[in-house]
């Protein structure tokens, strides 16, 4: 199988229509959505729309942070995310916001774990920066002797983990479009960037693809029109940061 892995959106349609042609050219043969489908960016119900309608054909989705926070904003800003939340909300109907509830935090498909954020209380929102949140993270997804990987977003790196010959975790930096095997006698955890909102100094979308059958994963860099995602935050009158975020990959 080969399953795309994509998250953290953020109500950026062009990004995530970048993002799945090539994912679709790459031959990927199923979907996972691993949470914040919005939050900063314009289009939030055209994503929840598109996203919807492929798990009619089998897409896995989870529920992210600005999901949750989309369905119920908080009454009091702390955080830029927070900002928006109640905008975000609004521009989506019942329905969507009914969908975006009954999402899943967590996901077991075969051997891998799917989650937002952190295996290590996924409700809680822990962002996996470094060797020591990625050892918390793995640990708890493999209590269960079944999973041998772990994927998340929610940090907008590319980034994989894997448990070495003794107890710790090794960090490595993929590079983009190259393969790297991902044997299944290993445990291994992955955070696999960001769709709608690079943070890297670069705009161009992310996404990995797991080749089960080869067990290969591949992170891939999807260029996008940033521009045009930037002016439709303007037109909203969303914050300018948003638009200038998207434009620098910052």
């Amino acid at each position: 199988m080969r399953l795309a892995l994509l998250s953290d959106i953020h109500g950026n349609i062009q990004a995530l229509d970048a993002c799945l042609a090539h994912a679709r050219a790459q031959r990927a043969q199923r979907f996972a959505f691993l949470g914040d489908l919005v939050g900063y960016g314009a289009d939030p119900a055209a994503v929840v729309d598109r996203v919807m309608l492929m798990t009619e054909e089998g897409a896995i989705v989870l529920k992210g942070n600005h999901d949750a926070m989309a369905i119920h904003p908080p009454a009091e800003i702390k955080t830029i995310g927070d900002s928006t939340a109640t905008w975000t909300s609004r521009q989506l109907n019942k329905a969507q916001r009914d969908w975006l509830e009954q999402l899943p935090l967590t996901t077991q498909v075969d051997n891998i774990l799917l989650v937002h954020a952190s295996a290590d209380g996924p409700e809680l929102w822990r962002y996996v920066y470094d060797e020591r949140a990625a050892t918390a993270s793995l640990d708890a997804a493999t209590a269960n002797p079944e999973i041998r990987y772990v994927f998340g977003g929610h940090v907008h790196e590319q980034t994989l983990y894997y448990r070495g010959a003794t107890s710790g975790l090794m960090k490595f930096i993929p590079q983009p479009g190259v393969a790297v095997p991902v044997p299944r006698h290993r445990q291994w955890l992955s955070t696999v960037g960001s769709v709608g909102q690079p943070r890297d100094g670069k705009p161009a979308s992310m996404y990995a693809l797991l080749d089960t059958d080869r067990a290969q994963l591949t992170f891939h860099r999807v260029p996008y029109n940033h521009g045009h995602a930037a002016a439709a935050i303007r037109r909203a009158g969303l914050p300018e940061f948003f638009a200038e975020r998207l434009e620098k990959g910052r």
